[in-house]
């Protein structure tokens, strides 16, 4: 495991960003597995100004994203692959054909896991996974569990994870209860993971899950195993930690 030690968001943003153009530049036809919510946005941001700078070219690149909610369809603001839209691939050149994400109007959870899993498999694999973390230690959707969930599933999301997201929704109520997510397992076969961490309130967590033991109680910890492993956070999300950093 790698630690980027970043200076605040924005620098750790910048630092994401840098890995993610390395791997497309080295290999442009790679396979992105990517993020929702708030972390990702400024390395979005920032990968999108290289982007118009010409200093990206995103054509051959492929994208799985990591999850989406149930009951969700391409036409809700709230979805995830609505935010992927207007905050990164409406704004870069990437084949909207290539991007993925789970299909949230699928009632079929079955059909819909077993189709994504496959669809993982026929591209190859993920070759850079972004990530964030959760504030009880999720990624994707890969809650608190008593075991690792291999692949894509179903899950109920978790009341800190409700709570957490009721900030995108007009009320807490409006945050829908189940979510697609790939497992575990698609996340660390990844040849590469790559975790954005900011602010005060994930230090907890992030020491819990990189210098605790690993457990499905905290799905993050899982990635202390991961063979290319590297957590980019800001200085107030490692504040808890006690390493010498990059």
């Amino acid at each position: 495991m790698r630690i980027i030690a970043a200076r605040d968001y924005n620098h750790m943003s910048r630092q994401a960003a840098n890995i993610i153009s390395a791997q497309v530049l080295l290999k442009p036809n790679c396979v992105l597995g990517l993020a929702t919510g708030s972390s990702p946005i400024g390395t979005y941001k920032q990968l999108i100004e290289w982007y118009n700078k010409g200093d990206i070219d995103f054509r051959q690149v492929k994208s799985v994203n990591l999850d989406e909610y149930v009951g969700l369809d391409y036409t809700s603001n709230q979805s995830y692959i609505y935010f992927m839209r207007s905050n990164f691939f409406d704004h870069i050149n990437i084949d909207p054909a290539n991007t993925n994400v789970p299909c949230g109007a699928n009632p079929n959870a079955e059909e819909e896991c077993e189709r994504y899993d496959a669809l993982i498999h026929s591209l190859g694999g993920i070759d850079l996974q972004l990530l964030g973390l959760g504030p009880n230690g999720h990624i994707g959707f890969n809650e608190p569990d008593d075991h690792f969930t291999k692949g894509t599933h179903k899950v109920a999301l978790s009341d800190a994870t409700i709570h957490a997201n009721k900030r995108f929704f007009e009320r807490e109520e409006d945050v829908p209860r189940f979510a697609y997510t790939m497992g575990i397992c698609d996340i660390m076969q990844a040849e590469r993971v790559v975790m954005v961490v900011s602010g005060e309130s994930k230090a907890g967590i992030v020491r819990e899950a990189f210098l605790g033991p690993v457990t499905p109680q905290v799905p993050a910890s899982i990635l202390q195993l991961h063979k290319n492993f590297t957590l980019v956070a800001d200085a107030a999300a490692l504040s808890q930690m006690s390493h010498t950093y990059d």
